[in-house]
C-alpha cells in the first residue's frame, strides 16, 4: 500500500497539469544508479514552474517501473478526453524534457506526447490507478 499523503493531491479540475514525481523506495534513490535524482526534479520543476504543478509522493507502489512519473490533465485536458498518463523507467534527461516539452504543449488530452515518450507509458494495475487521486 502507497505512503503518500492524501493531502498532495491536486484540487479535482486542476486548472494546470499536475505532474507527479515518484521518489519512494526505489524511485529517485541509489537502487537506480548514475542517475541524479535531484537535478532530476529540479529540472522538471524549473521547466514546468508556470505551466504545471509537479509534486513529489513517497511511493505509487510500481517499483520495477523506476522511476515513475504520472501526468494529470488539466480541467481543460481532461474535458478534452486526456487521461493520467503513467511513465515508467523515466531515468534519462532527454525524457525529462521530453515529459517537459509535452506540457508546454498542453499535456494529456490537448497535445501528443512525443512519441519516444510511448517507450515509457504503461498501466498499472485498477488497485494502483486507484491510489493516484483523480486518476
Amino acid at each position: 500500500m502507497s505512503k503518500r499523503s492524501r493531502s498532495a493531491a491536486p484540487a479535482p479540475g486542476a486548472i494546470r497539469p499536475t505532474v507527479t514525481v515518484c521518489r519512494g523506495c526505489c524511485c529517485g534513490t541509489p537502487k537506480i544508479p548514475g542517475i541524479d535524482h535531484a537535478a532530476q526534479l529540479r529540472e522538471l520543476r524549473t521547466a514546468l514552474a508556470d505551466r504545471a504543478t509537479v509534486r513529489v509522493t513517497d511511493c505509487l507502489d510500481v517499483c520495477e517501473q523506476a522511476n515513475v512519473v504520472v501526468v494529470q490533465p488539466s480541467a481543460d485536458g481532461r474535458r478534452a478526453g486526456g487521461r493520467p498518463v503513467w511513465l515508467g523507467l523515466v531515468n534519462d534527461q532527454d525524457a525529462t524534457g521530453d515529459i517537459a516539452a509535452w506540457i508546454e504543449d498542453g499535456g494529456p488530452g490537448l497535445a501528443d506526447p512525443p512519441d519516444v515518450l510511448d517507450l515509457y507509458s504503461f498501466s498499472p494495475s485498477r488497485r494502483i490507478r486507484a491510489e493516484l487521486p483523480d486518476s
